[in-house]
C-alpha cells in the first residue's frame, strides 16, 4: 500500500468521507459509533453501527457524535476518527499525516479548536481547517480563485451552508442547522401527527430518499411504511405518498430558501451578475432531493444546477486543496 502523508476529511454529521492523496476517496461511512454504556467499550463504527440504530438493548447505545455540523461528543468523535484513519492506512509508527478537515462556515473558535484537537489526537502531524462551502465549490468543478462570483448551496446532514465565493474567499455566507437530519425529523413529526404512528430515524430516511419531493404536483410515488400505533401500541403498516412528504418538508425547505435569498441580497451587484450567468451549484446529500433545484431556481430567479456526484463534492474539494496546500495554509487556525 502506498504511504501517503496527506489526508482530506469531510467530517460530516451524517457521514465521514476520507480522501488520501494519490488514492482518491477511500472511505465513506456513516458518522455513527455503538458503545457499551457501562464499560464505554466500542462495539461498532460506521455502517456496522448504523445498522444498529434503534435496535440495541438498553446497555448498548448507538451515538452520532456530531450534531448540527459540530462535535457533540468529543471522545467518541476522536475514537471514530482514529478508527477511520487507521482503516485507510493513514497512520503508521513512522509517519503521521497532514490532515485537512472541512467545517461549517459559522462555527465558533471553541468548536474549531475541538475539531482540530480531535484530529491531532487521532494521529495528525499538522491540521488545517477549511470552510465547507469552499471545498464543495472546488469539488463541484468551480474555479473559485478567479475574481468572479460563484454561489454554492451545500446541504449536508447537520447543516446547510450557502456561500458566494470570489478570489478564493467567502464573500457572503450563511450556515443554518437545517439539513438532512431536520428533513427526517419533519417526516417523523408529520407521520406522528397525521397517523398517530411512531417511526424511527431509519424509516424516515428511507421515505425521504425513496419518495421525497419538494415539487408541488411532482412525483406521485407511494410507499408502505411500518411503525408503532400510538393508540393500540401495536405494529402497524400504512401507505404514504410523495405529496405528503412534500407537505412534511415544507418548513425546513422554506428555511433553506430564505437563507439563500438573504445571502443573495447581501451579495455585491457585480458578483450577483456573475451568478445569473453561471447559476448556483447544489452540493451535499440534500441536493438529491427531488425537485429542489427547480424550487430554488423559481424562488431565487437564477439557474440552479445539481453538481455531478453531489455527495462527494466536499471530500473531492479537500483532495484538490491538498494539492494546493500553499493556498490553504494562510487560512491555518
Amino acid at each position: 500500500m502506498m504511504l501517503s502523508k496527506d489526508i482530506g476529511i469531510d467530517l460530516g454529521t451524517a457521514n465521514v468521507l476520507i480522501y488520501v492523496k494519490g488514492r482518491g476517496v477511500v472511505l465513506n461511512e456513516p458518522s455513527v459509533v455503538t458503545i457499551e454504556r457501562d464499560t464505554k467499550k466500542i462495539l461498532a463504527v460506521g455502517e456496522d453501527a448504523r445498522r444498529m440504530i434503534g435496535r440495541t438493548p438498553g446497555n448498548i447505545v448507538t451515538i452520532r457524535p456530531l450534531r448540527d455540523g459540530v462535535i457533540a461528543d468529543f471522545e467518541v468523535t476522536e475514537t471514530m476518527l482514529k478508527y477511520f484513519i487507521d482503516r485507510v492506512g493513514g497512520r503508521t509508527w513512522y509517519s503521521r499525516p497532514r490532515i485537512l478537515i472541512c467545517a461549517p462556515t459559522n462555527i465558533t473558535s471553541v468548536e474549531q479548536k475541538s475539531i482540530r484537537e480531535a484530529a491531532e489526537r487521532s494521529g495528525a502531524r499538522e491540521v488545517y481547517l477549511e470552510e465547507e462551502p469552499k471545498a464543495a465549490a472546488i469539488g463541484a468543478g468551480m474555479n473559485i480563485y478567479e475574481p468572479s462570483g460563484n454561489m454554492v448551496i451545500d446541504i449536508g446532514g447537520g447543516t446547510t451552508d450557502v456561500a458566494v465565493i470570489s478570489m478564493g474567499d467567502v464573500v457572503t455566507a450563511s450556515s443554518l442547522k437545517v439539513a438532512g437530519d431536520k428533513f427526517d425529523e419533519a417526516i417523523i413529526k408529520y407521520i406522528k401527527n397525521k397517523y398517530k404512528l411512531l417511526i424511527g430515524e431509519r424509516t424516515a430516511e428511507d421515505i425521504k430518499v425513496n419518495i421525497g419531493t419538494v415539487r408541488p404536483g411532482g412525483s406521485q410515488a407511494e410507499m408502505d411504511i411500518r411503525g408503532r400505533d400510538m393508540v393500540s401500541g401495536l405494529p402497524l403498516t400504512i401507505t404514504v405518498s410523495s405529496g405528503e412528504v412534500q407537505e412534511a418538508l415544507w418548513d425546513p425547505i422554506s428555511s433553506i430558501v430564505l437563507s439563500a435569498k438573504s445571502v443573495l441580497e447581501r451579495t455585491p451587484p457585480e458578483l450577483s451578475a456573475d451568478i445569473i450567468d453561471r447559476g448556483v451549484i447544489l452540493t451535499g446529500g440534500g441536493a438529491l432531493l427531488n425537485g429542489l433545484d427547480e424550487l430554488l431556481s423559481d424562488e431565487l430567479r437564477v439557474p440552479v444546477l445539481v453538481a455531478e456526484d453531489p455527495m462527494h463534492c466536499v471530500v473531492k474539494g479537500t483532495g484538490i486543496m491538498l494539492d494546493n496546500l500553499d493556498k490553504v495554509i494562510k487560512k491555518r487556525f
